[in-house]
Order: structure tokens, then C-alpha cells, then sequence
């Protein structure tokens, strides 16, 4: 595929921090159609906890920021309740830029495809190897494959895993609390929502076995 970037590349395995990375895949050609800037990862390098979602929407596509549009207002509303501090994450996605499609004015969100969530997958491997979280969160079925190499139900798999040698953690995307139809459903999905990312925040505190990243509690 056009500009698809591999780890065999010469220029990326130079690569020795992640802000050369990130300044890699800014100046990388977008993989999936529509697409324009890429939506790099926020947060602090040393992140106990690092969320990956799925992709940019709309308004992260605008603002070059990640988690910023509704989806991300109802994880930082939850991250709140669960005590804890979004500026101590480091948030991503599975895809860097936003695929879409325009209908008028509007740009639809459309789920990239298991070849284009492989495609970007050399990026966010080496993008959690630079910030070596305690525990890497996957948000939703798309992160969940990016992180796991394969899909694997959400309803099956909730819960603590591990994607290779990382200690993990596979949730519900915050945008499928949105999605509910009735209030009431929002409010139990929310709530169970909550309470995944309230034992996220125990087994960040947790020493994880084989791991110098231990954290004080």
C-alpha cells in the first residue's frame, strides 16, 4: 500500500525517541482515504497507564488532539469518577488519522478495515514500547485488535489480559456508552464503564511480575 511504512525500513529503525517517531508519522502519508493530518498520542512519557482507541474522529482531526470530541468528554467525565487524572495518561489510537466519508457538510466516521489497523500497527508497537506503561488499556474492538494482532470480542474478553509481554486490559469504547438508545442503558453502560477503569487504576498501582515498573501508591 502507498505509503505504508515498515520496521524493516532503514528510516524507522533509526528512529530513537518518541518524538522522532511522532515526527515520523506526521510526515507520513496518511493509510487510510479521506484522511488528513495525523492525531499523534498525548500524555506524559513515563504514563502509568497509556488508553488506546480506535482513531481520531471529527473533532480530534480538527483540534490535532486525541479523545476531544464526545467520546472523550465521556472519558474524561468516567476517568474522573474512577479518580483517575487524565494528564497522567497517555491517550492514542490504533490509527492515526481520521477516515471518513463526506455526506454535505458532514464527515461520517468510518471504521478502518483489519488491513489498515495492521498497516498503522508498527507505529503504536513502538509507540508504547518509548512510554512503557504499567498497563496498556484497550478501548473498544479496534484497539483490541491493533494490541492483540487478532479480533476478539469485547462481551467474551472485558477485562485483564495481556498483548504479548504488556500487561493489558480490554474495555468498551467510551463512543458505545454514547451509542445506547435509552437513557437508562447509558447509565448502567456508563457505571460498568466506571467501575473497569476503577480496577485500571488499582492495577496500575499493582507491581506487575517481571517488570521494574512498579508504581507508588
Amino acid at each position: 500500500m502507498p505509503g505504508e511504512v515498515r520496521a524493516a525500513d532503514p528510516a524507522m529503525r533509526e528512529v530513537a525517541s518518541l518524538a522522532a517517531l511522532n515526527a515520523a508519522i506526521a510526515a507520513s502519508p496518511p493509510l487510510v482515504s479521506g484522511a488528513g493530518r495525523a492525531v499523534l498520542g498525548e500524555g506524559p512519557e513515563d504514563a502509568a497507564i497509556a488508553f488506546v482507541g480506535e482513531q481520531p474522529g471529527d473533532q480530534e482531526d480538527q483540534q490535532g488532539r486525541p479523545f476531544v470530541g464526545p467520546a472523550g468528554r465521556l472519558l474524561d467525565r468516567a476517568l474522573a469518577e474512577a479518580g483517575i487524572d487524565r494528564a497522567e495518561t497517555y491517550l492514542t489510537n490504533a490509527v492515526k488519522h481520521f477516515k471518513f466519508v463526506e455526506r454535505g457538510k458532514r464527515r461520517i466516521h468510518q471504521r478502518p478495515t483489519a488491513g489498515e489497523v495492521r498497516h498503522y500497527r508498527w507505529w503504536l508497537d513502538k509507540e508504547l514500547a518509548f512510554v512503557d506503561p504499567h498497563i496498556v488499556v484497550a478501548l473498544g474492538a479496534t484497539a483490541t485488535l491493533a494490541l492483540a494482532g487478532k479480533a476478539l470480542p469485547i462481551s467474551r474478553h472485558r477485562g485483564e489480559t495481556h498483548f504479548g509481554e504488556r500487561r493489558g486490559f480490554i474495555t468498551v469504547h467510551p463512543s458505545s456508552v454514547l451509542r445506547q438508545p435509552e437513557a437508562e442503558a447509558r447509565a448502567r453502560a456508563f457505571q460498568a464503564f466506571v467501575a473497569d477503569l476503577s480496577r485500571i487504576r488499582r492495577l496500575s498501582l499493582e507491581p506487575a511480575a517481571g517488570t521494574s515498573r512498579g508504581r507508588a501508591g
